[in-house]
Formats: C-alpha cells, structure tokens, sequence
C-alpha cells in the first residue's frame, strides 16, 4: 500500500501504517520535503503551476511557490490548527500555511491574542513569524480550483495528512476550521460514529487529543459576519484551556 493510497485504514491503524513511509519521528522537515515534492494529483498540479505562471496581477512580480505546502509551527504543539487546503493566491505563491492572504490575517490575528504566534500578520516565509505551543496544517496540499478538492484528491493527500499529525507527539488539542477540515480530523481520531460539524463543538478521541470545531476563516464567514473575532478568539482560549495553559 502506498503513498496516497485511498484504501489506507482510518483511525489508529491508519496512524500505524503510517509509520511505515513516513520519515523517523521528529523529523518533520524531512517530510516537509517529500510533501514539497508530490506530483500525485494531475489535476493539482496542472493548476497551482498554470496559477504560478499566469499569477494575479497584484504579484506579478512575485516568484510563486507553485507547489504542495507542508504544515508550519512548533514541532512540540499541543494545539493543531487544521484547514482545507492552500490557496491559489495565498499558500499557493507564498509557500507557508494561510499566508498571505486575507484568511491567514484572521488567523495569525488570532494565535497572536492568543499567544500562539510571535506577530498578528503571516505575509510571506521569511517574514520572522513564529508559532509556539501551534502547528498549521491542511488535509489537501496543494491549491484545488474553486477551493473544491476532489475525493479522489483528498484521498490522495491523506497519508501526509496522517504522517505529520504523527510527528507531533505532545498533540493534544485540534482545531478544526470548518466541515472538511473537521470530517478529515475524526477520521484521523478514529472517531465512530463521525460526529457532526459545528462551531464550537467539542469532542474527546478515547486515546488522545479533543477536537474543536470553528467556523473557516474565509471570506464567505468573516465578510458575511457569519464568523467575528470574538468568536474564533473564544475558540482558541479554549484550545490553551486544553492544553494545559
């Protein structure tokens, strides 16, 4: 069985499996560099390279990252902030987890008043941000059209998913921003029955780490008022309760 696999098994025997293709524990650079390298998706990779290529015209004179995004953060989280996917003009130019665009102002907003990250904006991979205590990741790495991944990529994608959820030993609390994120994060938990999303649900994997749900931070929430500050800061003060703080 190998990398992308979608007959990998869910919950604890897919984090054992995992263990078989993924890189020693505690090495997540090292499989941050295999993610940076995957071409698995024909159409995921024809469309972050047409979109690196073709740009949007307020970066064009940026060089994109044009490829898949590993998680970013302190290797000895306790709290693991999970989305959907990179976007097309955020991650998908910049090369790190919601930066750059007008979701990852939300978030990093966020773990900076909650004293995950060193400073409220995330604009490129060198601009000295770090997270502590705080790890970003996403089920799909690289930029879907229309924010849509397929299931079929989705399922693709799962084992890096799995391998870098892993490698971070101290988890012990997952926030979830939004349905798929969520649905993906009880699949890894090995929660059964899968529980239903929402904003502000709670719930605790009988091995391990409890599971937040939150409203994504996209534009359709934030512009619409669906999501406000105080409720994704509510979230994350009840991660640090959590984990301990």
């Amino acid at each position: 069985m190998g990398l992308g696999d979608p007959r990998v098994p869910e919950g604890r025997e897919a984090r054992a499996t995992a263990a078989s293709y993924a890189p020693p524990v505690g090495d997540l650079q090292a499989l941050a560099e295999r993610i940076s390298e995957c071409r698995r998706c024909e159409r995921l990779v024809a469309w972050r390279e047409t979109v690196a290529t073709e740009k949007r015209a307020a970066y064009r004179d940026e060089d994109y990252w044009g490829r898949p995004v590993p998680g970013f953060g302190d290797p000895a989280a306790r709290v693991v902030i999970v989305g959907l996917a990179p976007a097309a003009h955020g991650a998908n130019r910049t090369g790190r987890m919601f930066t750059g665009d007008r979701s990852g102002d939300w978030l990093y907003g966020a773990l900076f008043r909650a004293g995950f990250a060193s400073q409220p904006t995330s604009t490129h991979r060198d601009d000295g941000m770090v997270l502590s205590d705080a790890f970003v990741t996403a089920p799909v790495r690289c930029a879907p059209p229309s924010n849509r991944p397929m299931p079929a990529e989705r399922d693709a994608c799962r084992e890096w998913f799995t391998a870098e959820m892993e490698l971070l030993e101290r988890l012990r609390v997952v926030v979830a921003l939004g349905a798929f994120g969520f649905a993906e994060s009880a699949r890894w938990l090995g929660l059964s029955p899968r529980p239903a999303f929402a904003h502000g649900a709670e719930v605790i994997a009988p091995d391990g780490p409890t599971l937040l749900g939150c409203y994504h931070v996209s534009q359709q929430n934030t512009f619409t008022g669906r999501l406000t500050e105080p409720m994704l800061d509510a979230v994350f003060t009840r991660a640090r309760q959590l984990a301990g703080h």
